[in-house]
């Protein structure tokens, strides 16, 4: 091997090697000291790219399942002031057979009346004033036929299947006593509580088929919820297995490039004598 003083070879393939596991060193640590194996575009650009849209999907899931929770809420909402109109209607057809006997008067009758007419205009006022955060519930604004559609946004995206359409599923009319059939019943005669209770009969049933709706249309909320969560959670896992540093693998790194590192100076060291062999053969002469 020649002998060279202006360059030394050795010591530049020395150096270089030692800037390459000094980086893989850094890198390491970065990891370890983070937990992101993914730091920068170019320790994966696959993975890189394939990670970022699922997070994005991950985000986009996370806030559709806080929307479906607010539909869960608001069709709670509509299924409690249905349940206490159902007893309403169990309680006027209770009196309205109480004034279709004969064995009261006009007098009780006439009472009776009076309990008729305030459970009726409550039965309307609960319909009217019923909402979810401004949202009217049973007035009919959730109608399927209803303009002013309320759509709970759920997927990543705009399609027909990340939307769930609450008019068309609910398709709630307007439960008030008009919409019913009962509106203008009295009961202060016999003759007219006979009419009122058929009349109710047929607004219980409808009322209750409308319950079973909205009952199945929450079950289906929540089975949504349940899907939509495991999807949230097997997105998760995989962004972590792309991103997140094993930290076993990166110690073995660190260690593997803290010995090359340490190698590395000390080749530097020696290569750096190397040019003083010429003051050996100097001396020599």
């Amino acid at each position: 091997m020649s002998l060279k003083i202006f360059t030394n070879l050795s010591s530049q393939n020395s150096q270089r090697a030692m800037s390459i596991n000094s980086a893989r060193l850094g890198s390491a640590l970065e990891r370890i000291a983070t937990g992101i194996r993914l730091q920068r575009s170019g320790d994966d650009i696959g993975a890189m790219a394939v990670s970022e849209s699922l997070r994005g999907d991950v985000r986009a899931l996370r806030q559709g399942a806080k929307n479906l929770n607010d539909g869960i809420s608001l069709i709670q909402t509509a299924d409690g002031a249905l349940n206490e109109q159902t007893s309403i209607l169990i309680r006027l057809r209770e009196i309205t057979s109480q004034s279709a006997t004969g064995t009261i008067g006009d007098t009780e009758r006439a009472t009776v009346q009076l309990e008729f007419s305030a459970l009726r205009a409550e039965f309307d006022r609960i319909a009217n004033s019923t909402e979810f955060n401004g949202q009217k519930l049973l007035d009919g604004t959730l109608a399927a036929s209803s303009s002013n559609s309320t759509v709970l946004q759920l997927g990543v995206d705009s399609s027909d299947n990340n939307r769930f359409d609450l008019n068309q599923k609910l398709n709630l009319t307007a439960i008030t006593s008009s919409a019913l059939g009962f509106s203008t019943d009295s009961i202060a005669t016999d003759t007219g509580a006979l009419t009122a209770m058929a009349n109710l009969s047929t607004a219980i049933e409808k009322l209750s088929a409308i319950r079973g709706r909205v009952g199945a249309v929450q079950e289906t909320l929540d089975y949504s919820k349940a899907a939509m969560n495991a999807h949230v959670e097997n997105l998760t896992g995989a962004i972590s297995t792309m991103r997140d540093a094993d930290f076993a693998e990166e110690f073995a790194s660190m260690t593997r490039n803290q010995i090359l590192v340490q190698g590395a100076a000390a080749m530097i060291g020696q290569a750096n004598l190397i040019p003083q062999s010429v003051l050996t053969l100097l001396q020599e002469q």
